[in-house]
């Protein structure tokens, strides 16, 4: 393994993350009292593929885990992080560590890190990404009002948002509407990282 992907490798058992994943889905299903037919009829994610899923057969790519977590109207770290604890004013700063954190929670080549799961109070949700070098994801539109803000840390990120593909670099940043098709990859050789935070409107 060369030293760039020692820095990235993901810190927590693959098989661990599935365990997550596939406890929380069915923990969702049973808390709205669904069937796998109503929770295929809300995601858009077949009940055979939901199944899989939830007995841990399958791991799902970060598209469908978006399309499951839009299904439920949740966040994405719901997935993959213990739910925040509320933002306190005047509390102790808190410290998190994306290299402690990073995992790789579906099939396809993304590391994520879910350095601040989403809180109610606050309205975001904000992820480190490693996208490895090949990285191609075209995602579906998300939830109505949801706006990513798109920081690159190192290396080069194409991100497609507002019809077209748009390079950046280390320091350059974007913010557009997630609730329209947009995607994400890295065209070049080696790991490319980003900060993601995704701002989701306050629900009535």
């Amino acid at each position: 393994m060369i030293e760039s992907e020692a820095r990235i490798a993901p810190s927590a058992d693959p098989d661990a993350v599935n365990r997550g994943v596939a406890a929380r889905l069915r923990a969702l299903r049973r808390d709205r009292g669904w069937s796998l037919d109503r929770a295929a009829l809300e995601t858009g994610v077949s009940k055979a593929m939901l199944g899989q899923i939830e007995r841990g057969e399958s791991s799902p790519t970060v598209a469908t885990l978006w399309k499951i977590a839009g299904g439920f109207h949740c966040s994405l770290t719901h997935f993959l992080a213990e739910p925040a604890a509320p933002a306190v004013v005047g509390a102790e700063p808190l410290v998190r560590r994306a290299r402690t954190m990073r995992v790789r929670p579906a099939s396809d080549d993304m590391l994520v890190a879910p350095l601040f799961p989403f809180d109610p109070a606050l309205g975001f949700e904000l992820f480190e990404l490693t996208l490895l070098p090949g990285y191609v994801r075209l995602s579906e539109p998300h939830a109505a009002g949801v706006v990513e803000h798109v920081v690159v840390t190192s290396g080069r990120i194409d991100v497609r948002a507002g019809g077209r593909w748009r390079s950046l670099g280390p320091g350059d940043a974007i913010r557009f509407a997630a609730d329209r098709p947009h995607g994400y990859r890295n065209a070049g050789s080696d790991p490319a990282t980003c900060l993601d935070l995704i701002h989701y409107p306050a629900q009535p």
